[in-house]
């Protein structure tokens, strides 16, 4: 049986994995025509302020770089469902879609391109508000898989344009994360339920900045 998020639909783990790409770079989140999902854990105290205000601040830090996650399972992978610490509150994040293709767009990878060398991709970095890591996905029990999940630094302006100007709504989903921790916990992974994910493809641009798997540039 199906159990819900407020806003967003879930569905058992088993069957979205058999429709999600085994390999590659792939975004894959909740999400609809206006919104994307995207997922941070923090520490009581940050959670509560932003719950209370629907943005970010009071102790939460804007002169660091925070990292937002679209997809659920590498979120909990990180955060050890919930129980880490200063990650024990699990905050699910509707971010505008413009807003989401816009850091992709303008993102720049934390490994540096071919044709740079690392120090000379160290000062391109310097210069961007945004930065981005491909990192192993995992299945809910931490098995790391070839498919690669996607995380967004930002900082600056663009920090503060996610907090003040781009988000429609903050939900603590922590509760329900203990709920699957403790199906994971007794041996019930069948029975999962995660966040209803599909594989996002953002606007050719950001899809080819990112170097989303699949892409195929248009020559010109």
């Amino acid at each position: 049986m199906k159990q819900e998020l407020p806003g967003i639909r879930t569905d058992n783990w088993l069957n979205q994995r058999a429709g999600w790409p085994d390999d590659g770079k792939h975004i894959l989140a909740n999400y609809n025509s206006d919104w994307v999902v995207v997922y941070q854990a923090y520490r009581p105290e940050i959670a509560n302020w932003a719950l209370e205000h629907q943005r970010f601040g009071g102790p939460w830090s804007f002169s660091r770089m925070s990292w937002i996650k679209p997809n659920f399972l590498w979120m909990m992978f990180r955060c050890g469902w919930a129980s880490k610490p200063d990650q024990e509150r699990v905050l699910a994040i509707k971010l505008r879609r413009e807003a989401f293709d816009h850091i992709l767009a303008n993102a720049k990878n934390a490994e540096a391109p071919v044709g740079y060398s690392t120090q000379e991709w160290r000062e391109a970095l310097r210069d961007s508000d945004i930065r981005l890591q491909w990192d192993p996905d995992h299945e809910p029990d931490g098995t790391k898989c070839e498919r690669r999940a996607i995380q967004l630094g930002l900082r600056g302006q663009t920090l503060r344009q996610f907090s003040d100007e781009w988000l429609v709504g903050i939900e603590d989903i922590t509760a329900w994360v203990h709920t699957q921790r403790e199906l994971l916990n007794n041996g019930r992974k069948a029975e999962l339920l995660v966040p209803t994910e599909r594989v996002y493809t953002p606007p050719p641009h950001a899809a080819e900045n990112i170097g989303l798997s699949g892409f195929v540039p248009v020559s010109t």
